[in-house]
């Protein structure tokens, strides 16, 4: 099978994956063709996601991940198979860098190779690029802020994609502290830890100290700062190429703001995306 008869193949429906994205709603007011990349983009992070969470057996996670590789081989050489069948379109449409997708899986085997406790900035830089920044550089071609012909990303979509895609992925580690803690991951920066007096990188035992606001104060002023720089790129680029980015910033800004709000001493209460805060920035950038 050729890339050329991917329409002979039943794709994946990737929009009930989608559904549950925090995204979704940035992602549905696209139009249909870049939505479905987008779909389609989400469906395979969360399929690889899924391995690098599951509790399993350690190898057989490599394994599985292994496997996505040779799907990406075997699309990117223009033979599809079942599984990755729901890629092809967007690839081929908007010239999307398999390189990104291995970034993608090489962020996730870093998880399955270990379950990661207090990385030092550096690593923790490499983590947010390979599962965040590596997803903003294949939004950004979906996005149509990437001319389809052009193989290399310029200037302006190539640092949304790496401001954006570290601001949120540092808001959902501030996020999602204790589910991470439950699966013996504790994603905060050594260094933080240490400036703090925090001796310990257990992860709950770490989430248990009194010092964890000031642990998770630079990490915040981290996360703040890519928003604000993202902010400063999407000005400049075409309005209506980025009405996506502009909700699914306001939508995790409102999450930031939210945990600024509550702090980080137990019990942490579940902070989700504000409703009034999307709607208000749907209002002002959708329909441009």
């Amino acid at each position: 099978m050729t890339i050329e008869s991917f329409n002979d193949i039943a794709p994946l429906n990737t929009q009930p994956i989608a559904v549950k994205s925090s995204f979704y709603l940035a992602m549905r007011i696209l139009e249909p063709a870049r939505r479905d990349a987008m779909f389609a983009i989400y469906a395979f992070c969360r399929a690889v996601d899924d391995i690098a969470d599951d509790e399993g057996d350690r190898e057989a996670r490599r394994e599985a991940l292994d496997h996505w590789r040779y799907d990406l081989d075997e699309l990117y050489a223009g033979r599809i198979r079942p599984r990755s069948a729901f890629l092809a379109d967007p690839v081929r449409r908007y010239r999307l860098d398999r390189a990104d997708f291995e970034a993608i899986i090489d962020g996730m085997a870093m998880d399955v190779e270990e379950d990661i406790c207090a990385p030092d900035w550096e690593t923790l830089e490499l983590y947010c690029d390979r599962v965040a920044s590596a997803v903003g550089r294949l939004s950004v071609r979906a996005f149509g802020l990437v001319e389809e012909d052009e193989a290399q990303l310029p200037t302006g979509p190539k640092l949304l994609a790496y401001h954006l895609g570290r601001a949120l992925q540092l808001t959902n580690i501030l996020r999602d502290l204790d589910e991470d803690a439950a699966r013996g991951r504790l994603y905060l920066p050594r260094e933080a830890l240490d400036e703090a007096g925090v001796t310990t990188q257990a992860p709950h035992a770490a989430l248990a100290s009194p010092a964890l606001d000031q642990v998770c104060a630079p990490v915040m002023q981290r996360a703040r700062e890519h928003f604000e720089q993202a902010d400063l790129v999407m000005a400049g680029l075409p309005k209506a190429a980025v009405k996506a980015p502009y909700l699914m910033a306001a939508g995790y800004r409102s999450i930031l703001d939210g945990l600024t709000t509550r702090g980080f001493a137990p019990p942490r209460a579940p902070v989700r995306v504000s409703k009034l805060k999307l709607v208000g920035a749907l209002v002002r950038h959708a329909f441009l």
